[in-house]
Formats: C-alpha cells, structure tokens, sequence
C-alpha cells in the first residue's frame, strides 16, 4: 500500500449534475425541472402546499400551549443520588448543591436551578440546597436524618388574594368622598340667595 494507492469507497464521491448543457447529457433546456410553471422558476419553495387543499399541519388538531413564563429545572431523583454517594462520585459531608450535582454529572441544564424528586430510595443523612423539592423528596430526606433547604421564593398568590378584599372595601368611602364635593357644590347657590335677600 502506497500514499498514491489510496482512494474513495466506490461512490463515496460524486460529482453534482451540471444542468443546461446541452440535449445530449439528458439535463439540457429545462434542466430536469419540466416545462414552464411556478417549481420551474428559480428562488422558489413551497414547503407544505398541497395545490390548495388544506394541508397536512393545518389538518391536524392542536392541543395545549408553550408557557413562555415556565421555570427551567433540573430534576434529580434521591435514588441517583444514593447511587453517586455508593460510587463515591459525590460527598456526602458538605452541603448537596446545583455546583455539586453538575460536578458529578447529573443535574444537566436547569437554568433557574435544580428540583429534587423522590423517585428511589435514600439511606444516607445529606443536607440539600436546591431551588424546588417535591414533598416526598423532602419527607424521604428528612426520613433518613437530612435536611433540605428551598431557595426559591414562594408563590405570591396567597397575598394578593389578601389584598384584594382590603380594595373592595375601600370603594365605599371613595363614594362618600364623591358625595360630599357634591353637598359643596350645592352650597353656593344658597348663598347666594342670601346675599339677594339683603
């Protein structure tokens, strides 16, 4: 075997057609486009037409929605952790963290933090750090002697139902305060005819 000795599989190459050479290469005039018509013309794709018909992406239902304000986590089961702390691929001593979990390889993306599942089973007492945990999660951890810390804030739901009673009631003394401009307004006029009598 030689440098020049080495080539290509048969057909790893192929040369591109050169169109509008001629009748004799079979791809001459038209180009193998046809006669004439839209898909003839050049700068044209029409990607999904079906001549009219209602096409296919339109034809099919459509069902739910991209929630555009959705939270990114990472979610991790407490039985991979168990199986990172066997394989001695995590320290169980400090504090389990997104940093800690990424270094071991397994919270993968989660922008806005890691979420802590409770798929499996958890033996060893570890303190955890994450954005979000579910509520079995929190009881398995808690179960084996650990703890688990949630650093993001809570749902402001609770106090702006709180907040809209305090505003219904307000509205009525708005409406006293609307009366009494209006008991000023017609003061004036008795005054006057006070001043006319004299």
């Amino acid at each position: 075997m030689k440098l020049n000795d080495i080539r290509d599989n048969p057909g790893a190459r192929k040369e591109r057609i050169r169109v509008g050479r001629g009748i004799g290469s079979g791809k001459g005039k038209t180009g193998g486009r046809g006669q004439k018509g839209q898909k003839s013309r050049s700068g044209v794709a029409v990607k999904g037409f079906e001549g009219g018909q209602m096409p296919l992406h339109m034809r099919l239902p459509k069902r739910g929605f991209n929630n555009i304000f959705a939270k990114d986590y990472a979610e991790v089961n407490i039985g991979q952790i168990q199986r990172l702390i066997d394989g001695k691929k995590l320290d169980g001593k400090k504090v389990v963290d997104q940093e800690a979990l990424q270094a071991a390889g397994v919270a993968r993306g989660g922008k806005d933090g890691v979420r802590l599942l409770g798929k499996g089973e958890l033996t060893a007492k570890l303190s955890f750090k994450v954005a979000g945990a579910s509520a079995g999660a929190i009881a398995a951890v808690e179960k084996a002697g650990g703890s688990v810390e949630v650093t993001a804030p809570k749902k402001v739901v609770d106090a702006e139902a709180a907040k809209k009673p305090a505003k219904a009631k307000a509205k009525p003394q708005d409406d006293d305060e609307d009366e009494a401009p209006a008991a000023q307004e017609s003061a004036p006029p008795a005054a006057e005819e006070a001043g006319e009598g004299e």
